[in-house]
């Protein structure tokens, strides 16, 4: 499995250069069965990521546009007449997709935003009183914009509660953004990518990350960290039981990127801010008004204050 995982890794780093860590980070999100939000200006690669990750582990890829007047339906598909059979039948929408990009996500509607949100929270879609699957594996790679808010609707915090990991990519530095204009001066290099794994493999890896050993002493530190974000002078609301879990299976995952079959504390220390940076909401502003950075440095001056176990 691991060295699936490093043929993978080189496969989208193949295309999207310069950033391994943001690699990394996207797929402790899809071993770790979670979703994600990738913040961040236009024209940084955001598209480009889940599309080289889709045709990397040969899944399905859709991109949806979230726009003010998309419905519901639109995204999840609707049950239509069939005359000749006398019979509604479903037509999947495109969330019925293994790698689903759902494009500016906060300039629609949050009736729209809580369709999607349901859906990645239990994996299924009802229409119409009848419940259909969605595929495995399922990952939906969100992002915004963090500078345009103008016609926008902000996520409250219990629908960011649903993504797993919170990531802003940055530009490119001044060698990779050349070597990026080299490559794509005669083609695209994304259609050169080939799948190096299959979409089932990723679903046995997801399978084995939920089995990497967390010891107690570190499966406390990672709970102390939680109580604390509780505590914390600066935070007004703390990270929830479910940001534990969430911290818990991006911890496996990383462990498993690592080359382990066990979670260090490193693990935990190196995902809290991007795990727990979406979960608090400061003193003195909603969730929304603080800015991502601040966030996570008070997760990192969490992090300091809490005891790390030997």
């Amino acid at each position: 499995m691991r060295q699936q995982v490093a043929r993978l890794e080189q496969a989208i780093g193949s295309v999207f250069l310069g950033k391994p860590k943001v690699i990394r980070r996207v797929l402790t999100g899809l071993f770790a069965h979670g979703h994600i939000l990738l913040e961040d200006v236009p024209g940084v690669g955001k598209t480009l990521l889940a599309r080289t990750l889709a045709k990397a582990v040969d899944a399905r890829f859709t991109r949806i546009q979230f726009t003010p007047d998309l419905l519901p339906s639109d995204l999840l598909g609707t049950s239509i007449f069939n005359q000749r059979t006398s019979e509604f039948e479903f037509r999947p929408g495109p969330i019925f997709a293994q790698v689903v990009l759902a494009d500016e996500i906060n300039r629609t509607t949050p009736r729209t935003q809580s369709a999607l949100l349901e859906a990645m929270n239990v994996a299924n879609v009802s229409i119409d009183g009848t419940t259909h699957s969605l595929p495995e594996p399922f990952l939906v790679i969100a992002t915004q914009n963090p500078l345009e808010f103008e016609g926008t609707y902000p996520l409250p915090e219990s629908q960011l509660d649903r993504f797993l990991l919170r990531l802003n990519i940055g530009y490119p530095d001044r060698a990779d953004e050349s070597r990026i204009l080299s490559e794509q001066q005669e083609s695209d290099p994304i259609d050169h990518v080939q799948p190096v794994i299959h979409a089932d493999e990723v679903v046995k890896i997801q399978n084995h990350v939920r089995r990497i050993r967390i010891e107690n002493s570190v499966r406390e530190y990672l709970v102390a960290v939680i109580h604390a974000t509780r505590n914390h002078r600066r935070l007004r609301l703390g990270a929830s039981p479910r940001g534990a879990g969430a911290l818990q299976r991006a911890a496996q995952a990383h462990a498993f990127l690592e080359g382990r079959d066990y979670v260090l504390p490193d693990d935990v220390k190196q995902l809290a801010p991007a795990v727990l940076g979406h979960r608090v909401v400061p003193e003195g502003g909603l969730l929304s008004e603080a800015s991502h950075v601040e966030r996570e440095k008070l997760i990192e001056e969490i992090l300091e204050s809490v005891e790390v176990p030997i």
